[in-house]
């Protein structure tokens, strides 16, 4: 039997590939860019075919980084992003828009009059959503398709989460994952497809369009690889490829090993990337105002997933380079300037400014994707220096919006530790930053890609069928590192989350003010 998986993680920009041994250590990591297709008014869309080619560069790169032969790579899975593929009978991409784009991207904010008509309709479904429907989910993406280009939904077969996609790509069955139809679909784990729902949407032919089917659960198979997409990749055909994950959920099982047993039905993981997710796994909350689910089995069997999320948390960091003067700016020299300027002014750096991250719309508590962020304490300043400070107060304000989410969900105690895992865990400062802020110790992989690593132990399990998931990820983690809050940085991160307080509330007095006017 081969001894090595092939684990895919398709993010915002890129599409990851991990060769994993058995015990979790990662032979390869390569990455190949995505093209994206970004519109006014937060639109996005990529071409699925594009996003097929960036994997199989990836993949091809990864098993001759770790120099393997293909057939000692046993089992394929993917994560992804919830961006929405479309397609027609015939599996040809629908024609969305430019260059070929047939993928409506994850933060897609286009379907907003949409996502009112579903919280409109109300019913469990809204409740299992925080009790507002969120433009980022597939039932308003597709109902905007239906209402504003009928002839492209005329034509449509296939609608799917781009980590179902793929799996159909790579075995040419139709298969859909339970965590992604529990957590962006209208699916009930008690109830099935909420077709009700749909009627009340003028959506009831939407199962059909779409190819809804009964999900499958995380860890079991999809199919065999095919010839073709054996060729395309390199690996070996015939291997089984597993059920997808939706990335933050792949990140949230990558860390259940970082937990106690008997601490891993209430541990919760913050995901960090473009977006930020709090994924609480556990018996779970009830439905909570501001919270997605909960989720029975979108991760492991007997366990309920909920997630408070930011819709912009690196996409904030990303954009505060972008948009200073004087040319590109990378994160690296930022952060590493930032180590001198807080050994010079430690947790007060910047203290005059305060900021709401919320870019891309609030996803928790609030359930406002209108929601807008806002900076207040700028100078004409344009030195590095400034430009570090605004960064470093950027990422408090991602924390203190962690510490309120915390809050809000109830999922845990402060004395319990969070996990982390995703592009800021790779960083100390920022890793010590979200355990200050919180107030909560944060645990992190020593040397592993943690969502890679949820992925690729769903592969292990497709290639073993019948093995238990949670198990085979615990003995794929390696070493834990623990950061401990500071405790003489309190008092700044107190006052500073009383003020973000104070700002949310007046943001919320000016929106009423210009409502009136």
């Amino acid at each position: 039997m081969a001894e090595f998986v092939c684990a895919v993680d398709v993010g915002t920009r890129s599409a990851r590939a991990g060769i994993f041994a058995s015990d979790g250590t990662m032979h390869a990591r390569e990455i190949a860019p995505l093209s994206l297709h970004e519109g006014p008014r937060q639109r996005g869309e990529y071409s699925a075919s594009q996003i097929w080619e960036a994997i199989c560069t990836a993949i091809r790169a990864a098993w001759k980084t770790a120099d393997l032969a293909p057939d000692a790579i046993g089992a394929l899975a993917f994560d992804a992003t919830c961006s929405l593929v479309l397609r027609r009978a015939d599996g040809s991409p629908l024609p969305l828009g430019p260059e070929g784009s047939d993928t409506i991207a994850w933060f897609d904010h286009r379907a907003i009059e949409e996502a009112a008509a579903c919280t409109a309709a109300g019913g469990r479904v809204i409740e299992i959503q925080g009790g507002a429907m969120s433009p980022e989910m597939q039932t308003p993406k597709l109902l905007w398709l239906k209402r504003h280009r009928p002839d492209l939904w005329r034509d449509l077969a296939y609608a799917g989460d781009l980590c179902d996609w793929l799996a159909l790509r790579a075995t040419g069955q139709a298969t859909r994952s339970l965590c992604a139809a529990s957590a962006k679909w209208p699916w009930r784990s008690d109830s099935g497809w909420q077709k009700g729902f749909l009627a009340q949407l003028d959506l009831q032919d939407m199962p059909g369009r779409a190819g809804l089917c009964t999900p499958s659960a995380v860890g079991t198979s999809a199919g065999q690889l095919t010839a073709q997409a054996a060729s395309e990749t390199g690996l070996a055909a015939g291997i089984p490829v597993a059920v997808g994950l939706i990335d933050a959920f792949a990140g949230g099982l990558g860390a259940v090993g970082l937990f106690d047993r008997e601490a891993a039905a209430g541990q919760c993981t913050l995901v960090t990337g473009t977006s930020s997710c709090l994924m609480a796994l556990g018996a779970g909350p009830e439905s909570r105002a501001g919270i997605w689910g909960p989720y029975p089995g979108a991760i492991l069997p007997d366990l309920r997933v909920s997630e408070g999320g930011q819709s912009a948390a690196g996409a904030l960091l990303d954009h505060i380079l972008a948009t200073w003067p004087g040319g590109d700016h990378e994160h690296a020299p930022v952060l590493d300037h930032l180590e001198t300027l807080l050994a010079r002014h430690g947790p007060r750096l910047g203290e005059e400014i305060h900021i709401l991250p919320d870019l891309a719309g609030n996803r928790a508590p609030r359930s406002d994707p209108l929601a807008r962020g806002v900076i207040s304490g700028l100078t004409l300043d344009r030195g590095f220096d400034a430009l570090c400070t605004l960064y470093w107060r950027a990422a408090v304000s991602l924390a203190l919006g962690v510490r309120q989410i915390l809050g809000h969900m109830g999922c845990s105690t402060p004395e319990d530790p969070i996990a982390m895992t995703g592009g800021f865990a790779r960083s100390t400062l920022l890793t010590q930053l979200f355990a200050d802020v919180t107030g909560r110790r944060v645990l992190c992989h020593a040397d592993r890609d943690p969502v890679l690593l949820g992925t690729a132990s769903a592969a292990f399990c497709a290639m073993q069928p019948g093995t238990s998931l949670e198990e085979t990820v615990r003995r794929m983690t390696g070493t834990t590192v623990s950061f401990t809050p500071d405790r003489a940085a309190d008092r700044q991160y107190a006052r500073d989350f009383r003020i973000f307080q104070l700002m949310q509330a007046q943001r919320s007095e000016i929106v009423q003010l210009v409502e009136q006017a």
